[in-house]
Order: C-alpha cells, then sequence, then structure tokens
C-alpha cells in the first residue's frame, strides 16, 4: 500500500514536468533582431494593411481604436435614449449620463485613448462627434446624433452628410 501512496505524487509530477516540457518546446522562437530607430524607414508609420479582425458579423471599424470609438458612441447613444425615454428629453451633458444604464463617471472625460471625445446636447437633440488625435486610414472621424446613426469620413471631420456606417433603432 505505501508503494501505491508513493506513485500517485510521483505520477502526477512526472505528468506535470512532461506538460511543462511539451508546452514550452510548442511555443514559436521570439528572438527578434531589436529595432534600429536611427533609420528613418523604421520611424515612418507603417503603410501595411490593417490586421484588424472584426469583432462581430458587420463590424464597421478598420482597427481596435475605432472599434473602441465606436462602442463609447454607442454608450452614449444608448443613455441618451435611456434618458429621453425616462425624463421626456435628452441630457445636455455628459454628466447627467452617469449612471444611465452603464455609463460612468470615468466615460464622462473627452479623453478616449487614440481619440477625443466632444458632446453638444440640447433637451431636443444632441450631436456626439469622435476625432482621432492622429488621422489615417485605421483612425476615421465619426458623428452621430439623435437619429440613432453614427458617421464616418476619412479625410475630414465626419458629420449628417457622411456616409453612415452603423445605423441603430433603440
Amino acid at each position: 500500500m505505501n508503494r501505491k501512496l508513493f506513485s500517485v505524487p510521483v505520477f502526477f509530477l512526472t505528468l506535470i514536468a512532461f506538460a511543462t516540457l511539451v508546452a514550452m518546446l510548442a511555443q514559436p522562437a521570439l528572438a527578434q533582431l531589436p529595432a534600429d530607430y536611427s533609420r528613418a524607414e523604421q520611424n515612418e508609420p507603417s503603410t501595411a494593411p490593417s490586421t484588424y479582425t472584426p469583432k462581430y458579423h458587420g463590424d464597421p471599424a478598420h482597427s481596435d481604436s475605432e472599434f473602441a470609438a465606436l462602442a463609447y458612441m454607442r454608450g452614449v447613444m444608448r443613455a441618451q435614449m435611456l434618458f429621453h425615454k425616462h425624463y421626456g428629453h435628452y441630457a445636455t451633458s455628459l454628466t447627467q449620463l452617469v449612471h444611465t444604464n452603464n455609463f460612468t463617471q470615468r466615460m464622462v472625460s473627452p479623453d478616449r485613448g487614440d481619440y477625443t471625445a466632444s458632446f453638444k446636447g440640447k433637451t431636443t437633440s444632441f450631436v456626439l462627434t469622435m476625432t482621432p488625435k492622429s488621422p489615417d486610414a485605421l483612425h476615421r472621424y465619426f458623428y452621430a446624433e439623435d437619429d440613432g446613426k453614427i458617421h464616418a469620413d476619412e479625410s475630414k471631420p465626419a458629420d449628417s452628410n457622411s456616409p453612415v456606417v452603423e445605423t441603430h433603432r433603440w
């Protein structure tokens, strides 16, 4: 009996060691040469196509930054619709939306990573824009208002005449 009690822990320790060894050998080599930042071509923005993977069917984002900006816009728009349903008018500031649905105090800040949010609210309507800090093909301008449509433009600030990339019916 002592032999069986002793062999079970040894078996599991051996199994764990073997699994660890297999996992280490299965990992690809991560050796890369360090970047030479003194070379101008390495300091230029990448012109390689985006490696962004859409997060859901019909995802209009071109990058993770755009995905986050669009998610923020949907959050503000959803909070505005709930606010309107509850109070009969739209919020005139983002602060009024705090605790409406999942809108938090932290979301009031206009600094949204690679974007800056701008909100203009009236009791009868609102406008929300997202301006990229570094506009490029992966950081478009966005615009939304109380009609539930999100517009985008690659070359200039988006407005109600820009192409619609997403429509919501709250």
